[in-house]
């Protein structure tokens, strides 16, 4: 056991050690932050993890923790904080680099305090991508053309527990002013617009 410790104990360590910089992205189905995320990888040089994305690649490995988290999806439970809070410490320290957009997480309260309190790295800021429920499930619907029956219902029921899991979240953060909040019902190059004033560094907006 002691080397299993050890070993996460050094992989805290360099993760501490280099103070990473995160941003954690939310923002509702449909609200475009997938394709925010990647404009920001392209023009600023992150490093895009998605937690939703990592949990399914565990599970694609076949890993023994791959299995279980299946198993718990399978039944309906949350995954633990702490199994998604590894596998996105894992993947930041492999990717190489200091700087990381942290997409869907946290997702709750819990989420949030298990990240801090295990990588005891506090987000530079929240980007939150606040839309319409109308206009969501108008971008949604329209990208799943053919299965609208069946999809409002999953829809909608997916808004409301984004509204209910992660808006304690964003409140906890705008108390500390740490949420930038963008309207991204405009079209995705006027957010862009928007977020790019955000992630340019001060200095450099005195010059531009």
């Amino acid at each position: 056991m002691g080397t299993v410790e050890a070993a996460s104990k050094e992989a805290n360590g360099s993760l501490t050690e280099k103070k990473p910089t995160v941003v954690f992205v939310l923002g509702g189905p449909g609200s475009g932050k997938g394709t925010q995320c990647a404009n920001i990888v392209q023009h600023f040089g992150y490093t895009h993890l998605s937690a939703g994305d990592l949990l399914r690649a565990e599970i694609s490995s076949g890993s023994e923790n791959g299995t279980m988290i299946q198993n718990m999806i399978k039944e309906g439970k949350i995954v633990p904080s702490e199994v998604t809070i590894k596998l996105l410490q894992k993947a930041m320290q492999e990717s190489g680099n200091d700087k990381f957009l942290i997409d869907g997480f946290p997702r709750n309260e819990e989420n949030r305090a298990a990240f801090e309190a295990v990588t005891k790295i506090e987000p530079a800021f929240v980007l939150f991508f606040n839309c319409p429920e109308e206009e969501m499930e108008r971008r949604l619907l329209n990208r799943n053309q053919g299965r609208e029956d069946d999809n409002i219902e999953t829809i909608r029921k997916r808004f409301k527990v984004f509204l209910e899991s992660s808006l304690p979240v964003i409140e906890y953060y705008k108390a500390k002013e740490k949420v930038r909040e963008i309207d991204a019902a405009k079209p995705v190059e006027d957010v862009f617009e928007d977020v790019k004033v955000i992630f340019t560094p001060k200095d450099e907006k005195a010059t531009a």
